[in-house]
């Protein structure tokens, strides 16, 4: 319910929006459209016009989850030690370059 409000408190317009199955509703389809945005969002096993999505674009939302799931092992992350900004920005680089040297 809160996806219309965010997409539109963008600073830019997105080129694409990428969610599972769980925002395959009209009101949210509707609000991707009215940013122009492309809805890479599979339909529902139970919606009678079963729409065409991006799924090659799809696939690469599960990469993205998998990343943030390695990176929330580290506990420091995960629990949001750091207190600053800055240093949990730090963190993130630092988390993200040892796992992209894995």
């Amino acid at each position: 319910t809160v996806l219309p409000e965010l997409l539109a408190a963008l600073p830019e317009k997105p080129g694409a929006v990428v969610a599972d199955k769980a925002y395959d509703t009209n009101a949210v389809l509707a609000a991707v459209a009215g940013q122009h945005a492309q809805a890479v969002i599979p339909p529902k096993a139970n919606r009678i016009d079963q729409r065409a999505y991006d799924e090659n674009l799809y696939a690469d939302r599960n990469k993205v989850e998998r990343f943030f799931g390695r990176l929330k092992e580290a506990r420091g992350f995960a629990t949001r030690y750091e207190k600053t900004a800055t240093c949990f920005l730090a963190g993130a680089h630092l988390l993200a370059a040892l796992d992209w040297l894995r």
